[in-house]
């Protein structure tokens, strides 16, 4: 086994420290076995191959189904509403593209110095200086100042102005925020979701079951109460229960006279005997559906 004396001198220089770290790997994962090695991966251009390049002058031959008569270009061959696809190949692309050796993207050159630069230095982004910005005027609060102080031809709002200047506060609610209003970090922008309809609860009658057993519960209860009302003993009537049962009879009072006339009898009767007034009377009421008036003594009408 390699010692730490031995690994002092290697590690000196990256070619080193890479021979050193591939050495460890060694031996701490042994190569496996031929029959325990996974099976390669095939890449995406061995599954997806390439589409197949422009065709060229040289392949547009006689017979082929691209030929050209008289001047032929380059420019034919890559038109695709010329080109006609070939018998029992995939169409070409009629694109010019570079060649298999050609890496698309963007290419990195090493020269952040690998792991002994990112482990010697300590690399850390600037802070960057915000300059504080210039709050606007008050206009409303210097012109109010300046006519308290006397002050009201333009010029000598100006002379104020320049003597005493007034600045909006950035805190100020008259003023609309630039930046946007804080909100909790969980906040869920939008209207909530719509609850699901509980389709199993109405195919299993499940509201009928739980509007039975509250039922049950309820008249459970109330039996329960009734019992224990009839453990307590007997119940006696109470006034206002007596009252409920039989209401005694309104006594008939007669309008109110004077105590000097209570006795005093009619001075004037027009009726010959009782009998010939009570005819009268019976008369008059078979008459009243029939006589307008407060009274039932006016004109005749229809009874209806």
């Amino acid at each position: 086994m390699l010692t730490g004396a031995g690994l002092v001198e290697p590690l000196r220089s990256p070619r080193g420290a890479r021979e050193c770290g591939w050495v460890f790997a060694r031996l701490l994962f042994p190569p496996m076995a031929a029959q325990d090695r996974l099976p390669r991966r095939r890449s995406a251009g061995q599954i997806c191959p390439p589409a197949r390049r422009p065709m060229t002058l040289a392949e547009a031959g006689p017979g082929t189904e691209n030929e050209r008569l008289g001047v032929a270009r380059e420019s034919m061959l890559q038109n695709p509403l010329i080109a006609k696809p070939e018998l029992g190949k995939p169409r070409r692309n009629c694109y010019n593209l570079p060649g298999h050796a050609f890496n698309y993207g963007l290419y990195f050159h090493g020269v952040d110095g690998g792991v002994p630069e990112a482990i010697g230095h300590w690399h850390t982004i600037k802070r960057k200086l915000t300059l504080a910005k210039e709050k606007p005027r008050d206009y409303q609060a210097s012109n109010r100042r300046a006519v308290k102080d006397g002050y009201i031809t333009p010029h000598e709002h100006n002379l104020y102005r320049k003597l005493k200047d007034f600045r909006l506060n950035e805190e100020d609610e008259r003023r609309f925020k630039r930046s946007p209003p804080k909100v909790p970090a969980d906040m869920t922008y939008g209207r909530p979701a719509r609850p699901s309809t509980p389709f199993f609860e109405l195919l299993q009658h499940k509201y009928r079951e739980v509007w039975m057993e509250q039922q049950r519960a309820t008249i459970k209860a109330e039996t329960a109460e009734k019992q224990q009302q009839k453990r307590r003993g007997k119940v006696y009537d109470t006034r206002t229960t007596l009252l409920r049962k039989h209401q005694p009879p309104m006594k008939t009072e007669h309008l109110w006279r004077i105590p000097h006339f209570q006795k005093v009898g009619p001075h004037l009767s027009t009726f010959e005997d009782p009998v010939q007034y009570k005819k009268a009377m019976a008369a008059f009421r078979s008459e009243i559906p029939v006589r307008i008036g407060p009274l039932a003594q006016g004109l005749y009408t229809t009874a209806c």
